[in-house]
């Protein structure tokens, strides 16, 4: 029969469902999201150990004292074994994931109980949700919702809701039916018989359905950890992939835990909320003579009661400890103030070397760090998505083509950190006689016919099975075994220390070349093809939110000698220290931080003379002046000085800084603009300079309106323009030089109107034309974010219409110099070029409102030169 083909199907649904419903599966990402947050928090919120204890009060409640000393035991294990972040966010994934499982599997049970057809068609629906391989409910996860949470939870849902709806309509159509014809004979209702009659006498069964639910959503803790959701299953996923036996059984064993406290639990609940359960409970304790303590369970309010009290001491500890901030963190160079960025990685050696070696810089730097193990095809598309800012383990070429090609739309490569890398067969230099792939032939009974490879999805071993035996002459003779690199690495040690005879696959760089000594077999053929560059690669829009670290990494490389020492201090530090290694790794490397995370005065930010004081500053709306001094907020910040700031209109912003109520501002339009308030406060005020100017008033079109350069070539193109002028707000001075000057200066009136409108509608109107690239006129003025977002034009002024340009001032309170000399200092050199300007303003539009601070970080770390040139400290 022809082979019958539906992939390619199932691939174009995917592909317009990506395409046209991304608005539902980020509202779904975001409500999901949220509670899973919202549950982490609580229960990873408190200290380990009260959490514990809450467990173990609600394990009396339900079991009595031996459960409830066995289970804080349990957690307390948890603890001690530094994995209760990631148990609580295991458990957290189950909470969210069952809750919503039962929510829809309870009712549709019901529903396929009380009506046979519905039963007969959700019957397949089940089987194919309960037998399905779940790692291919994470590939639409993965491709729809991005990597984290999100795609585990989905997964979790659909393979645990099988045995909720099916025990639940087991449990309801199992209810004799005498009782259900008796009911109804009395002339109760179908609603009344459902909830007093079949409801309660099902419980039991529909208690297991539901401990069933969850001991299965636990069971997709690892297929979770696959697709970046975090906690016990991520540490598990890490320890198979890279053989950490160790850490396996560690993980292992809290999940272990985590299984049965919530098996017991579950079971237990039933015998609280179901009157046959409360009856049999009732029966044992009644039977029990000897230690009849052990049976004895506290009253619901008693135990509330404990819970709220060891809730409420958690809560007030950790609101205590979160006042040790991190407001001192990477106080020295704090580029990052704590900007979250996100990394991913293959359980590859340099993989996980170069993402943990950023980690530590990028923290010592002040950003938040995330990291996330993952597969590659899910790490790329999460980069792409942006769920994920960058990965540094991009084998190109060849080895991720297939991945590059895919989203390289999506994705910034930038650049290569090692090169080029090599794909070798490789044996112990104790195998004699075997140095090059061309010695191989003739000599697979020396290894029992095998070269042990890795994945079998790696392009390296396509390459292998492809190229390498066909050129040599080695088909037949060798059998390629795909395992995991980790399993080729402990077949490796396990044949070195028998001291057998073995040929693997390997790859340089490799920690292995540093740990054994191992020969690399010539390939003299050339088979392997070219080496390799290591590629950083980051989604698109990553160097906008971090130019910084984009810069670093743009610049990153390390010797093949700084790696491989690397990769050892970490295999050294053993399963879970990976941090730990680079520490003790950096130590042995002084200097190599700053080489690769440069801050402007070498060694990162430095305190200021005045540090510790106080600034208090004040700005009215207008662009220059918000610009500017989140500008100066977080330079001064940067040099050890604190801030405070405050929008204000101009008359109480020049009577705020005459009474001394703020110390300076930075936009004062001299000599005319703020004539009349620099008049009425000038004896208590200074004023520390111009910083920007002249300023100028004009009308501006776009550039591509050919023709019109000047104000004089406006004269008979009305209808070009429609014989509008866009203006701002009429009561702004510029529309009156406008309407009683300008244009009777150039001859426009009655050609053409001048429309008031408001800034933000001018602008407005300014992008639609641009957009439609339709002529438009309009009123602006310099400085303005527009000329830095636009290509515009500035109509010249031959005959001065306008007037004079004003200058921009910085304006303080009168006794500024003597409480702040230093920053006098700086203020009074203080210069912005017209470019410099725009570019931070038009950064700061991209921000959006209420992140001016943040924004202007980013064009500080964009432009670090100028921040020290304007906040110089002396040595």
């Amino acid at each position: 029969m022809p082979r019958f083909t539906f992939g390619a199907w199932v691939e174009d649904v995917v592909d317009w469902l990506q395409s046209n419903l991304t608005w539902i599966f980020d509202a779904i990402k975001t409500v999901l999201g949220g509670m899973y947050d919202g549950v982490n928090a609580v229960l990873s919120g408190g200290e380990p150990l009260l959490m514990a204890g809450i467990f173990a009060v609600l394990a009396f409640w339900l079991r009595g004292v031996v459960p409830a000393v066995l289970t804080f035991v349990g957690f307390a294990l948890i603890d001690s074994l530094a994995l209760w972040d990631e148990a609580m966010a295991t458990l957290s994934l189950v909470v969210v994931a069952a809750v919503i499982t039962i929510v829809i599997a309870v009712p549709m049970g019901i529903w396929a109980a009380r009506n046979n057809r519905v039963s007969a068609t959700l019957r397949p629906v089940l089987d194919v949700m309960q037998t399905m391989p779940a790692f291919v409910y994470l590939i639409p996860g993965v491709m729809f919702f991005g990597v984290g949470v999100t795609p585990g939870v989905i997964a979790t849902i659909v393979f645990a809701m099988p045995p909720g709806v099916r025990m639940t309509e087991l449990g309801i159509r199992q209810v004799d039916g005498e009782l259900v014809e008796a009911a109804a004979a009395f002339g109760t209702t179908p609603k009344h018989t459902l909830t007093r009659v079949q409801l309660p006498l099902a419980l039991p069964t529909i208690m297991a359905g539901i401990n069933q639910v969850i001991m299965l959503s636990l069971s997709m803790v690892v297929i979770g950890g696959m697709a970046g959701a975090g906690g016990l299953g991520e540490k598990v996923y890490a320890a198979i992939t890279q053989l950490q036996v160790g850490l396996a059984a560690e993980s292992g064993i809290a999940v272990v835990i985590l299984a049965m406290y919530l098996d017991r639990m579950t079971g237990a609940l039933n015998e609280r909320v179901s009157p046959l359960g409360r009856r049999a409970a009732a029966k044992v304790a009644a039977g029990a003579r000897r230690l009849r303590f052990t049976h004895y369970k506290p009253g619901t309010a008693v135990a509330m009661t404990g819970v709220v009290v060891l809730a409420l001491v958690a809560g007030g500890l950790n609101i205590v400890g979160s006042g040790d901030s991190k407001a001192d963190q990477a106080g020295s160079g704090n580029v990052g103030q704590g900007q979250k960025i996100n990394m991913g990685y293959i359980p590859w050696d340099e993989g996980i070397a170069s993402t943990f070696l950023w980690k530590e810089i990028l923290e010592q730097r002040g950003y938040e760090t995330g990291i996330t193990q993952l597969d590659a095809g899910p790490l790329y598309s999460g980069v792409a998505r942006g769920d994920i800012d960058f990965q540094t383990d991009s084998w190109l070429p060849t080895t991720h083509k297939d991945y590059w090609d895919k989203y390289s739309d999506q994705l910034d490569d930038l650049g290569s950190w090692y090169g080029p890398t090599s794909l070798e067969l490789t044996v112990p230099s104790y195998v004699k006689g075997i140095d090059s792939l061309e010695d191989l032939k003739g000599q697979g009974k020396k290894f029992d016919g095998k070269i042990i490879g890795i994945e079998a999805s790696a392009g390296m071993m396509g390459t292998l099975n492809k190229k390498v035996l066909k050129e040599y002459g080695l088909e037949g003779e060798y059998e390629v075994v795909s395992s995991s690199t980790s399993s080729m690495l402990a077949e490796l040690n396990a044949s070195i220390k028998k001291k057998e005879p073995v040929v693997v696959t390997l790859w340089s760089p490799h920690w292995a070349y540093g740990k054994h000594d191992l020969k690399k077999l010539k390939d003299p053929k050339g088979a392997w093809g070219k080496g390799e560059e290591v590629h950083t690669v980051a989604h698109k829009g990553f160097a906008e939110k971090a130019p910084a670290v984009s810069k670093w990494l743009k610049d990153f490389k390390l010797t093949e000698k700084q790696l491989t020492s690397l990769e050892n201090e970490i295999q050294t530090a053993g399963q879970g220290q990976e941090q730990d290694g680079v520490r003790a790794w950096l130590k042995k490397n002084p200097g190599l931080v700053d080489k690769l995370a440069p801050v402007p005065g070498g060694g990162g930010a430095q305190q200021g003379k005045d540090a510790g004081k106080t600034v208090n500053m004040g700005y009215f709306p207008w662009d220059e002046a918000i610009a500017s001094t989140y500008l100066w907020q977080n330079m001064l910040e940067d040099r050890g000085y604190k801030t405070t700031v405050k929008q204000l209109d101009p008359g109480p912003l020049y009577t705020g800084l005459a009474q001394g109520q703020l110390d300076v501002q930075f936009d004062s339009w001299l000599p005319t603009t703020h004539k009349d308030y620099w008049d009425r406060y000038k004896e208590n005020l200074v004023d520390l300079g111009s910083w920007y100017g002249p300023t100028s008033l004009e009308l501006t079109v776009p550039s591509y309106v050919k023709g019109i350069d000047s104000l004089e070539d406006l004269k008979g193109q009305g209808k070009k323009f429609n014989g509008k002028i866009i203006g701002i707000e009429s009561s702004a001075g510029m529309m009156g030089t406008l309407n009683k000057k300008v244009l009777k200066e150039y001859g426009l009136e009655g050609e053409y109107e001048v429309v008031s409108s408001s800034t933000s509608s001018m602008l407005a109107e300014l992008n639609r034309s641009i957009k439609k690239k339709e002529p438009v006129v309009v009123t602006l003025w310099s400085p303005h974010w527009a000329y830095g977002k636009h290509d515009l034009k500035k109509l010249k002024d031959p005959k001065g219409a306008w007037g004079k340009g004003e200058q921009i001032h910085t304006v303080a309170k009168k006794d500024f110099a003597k409480d702040f000399p230093e920053l006098t200092g700086w203020l009074k050199d203080f210069k912005l070029t017209e470019a410099q300007l725009a570019s931070l303003e038009v950064e700061l539009q991209k921000g959006g409102a209420g992140k001016e601070k943040e924004s202007a970080r980013r064009w500080m770390d964009a432009n670090p030169d100028v921040v020290e040139k304007l906040a110089p400290v002396g040595s």
